[in-house]
């Protein structure tokens, strides 16, 4: 799945969730978001740089120049306290939704 096939939105609260187990880089992120999703769901630099700038205006991570382990410099996002807030509210909704949108989709058989 494409990020333009998800959910307006939902590359951001998940990028959020990410952040929200360790620190990352970019290139790192898109790998885990593929692990993570067992290969469902990969995004290019297209979707999450914009993506990243987007929550770091929001005021919901933050970026640091680092050395990565190959000795390069890269930039190395942090969820801040805003934006595990903004997760919550997040994943509320999101969990709100999703619930809505599978009640249709798959009814319980009575």
């Amino acid at each position: 799945m494409k990020p333009n096939d998800l959910v307006q939105g939902t590359l951001g609260m998940l990028i959020l969730r990410m952040l929200a187990l360790e620190p990352m880089h970019g290139w790192a992120l898109s790998q885990r978001l593929k692990q993570m999703s067992k290969d469902v769901l990969q995004t290019g630099p297209g979707s999450l740089y914009p993506a990243l700038h987007k929550l770091e205006q929001e005021g919901w991570i933050t970026a640091e120049w680092l050395v990565s382990d190959s000795r390069r410099r890269v930039k190395f996002y942090s969820l801040t306290k805003a934006g595990r807030k903004q997760l919550e509210r997040q994943t509320a909704d999101w969990k709100r939704l999703s619930g809505a949108i599978n009640a249709i989709v798959a009814p319980v058989k009575g």
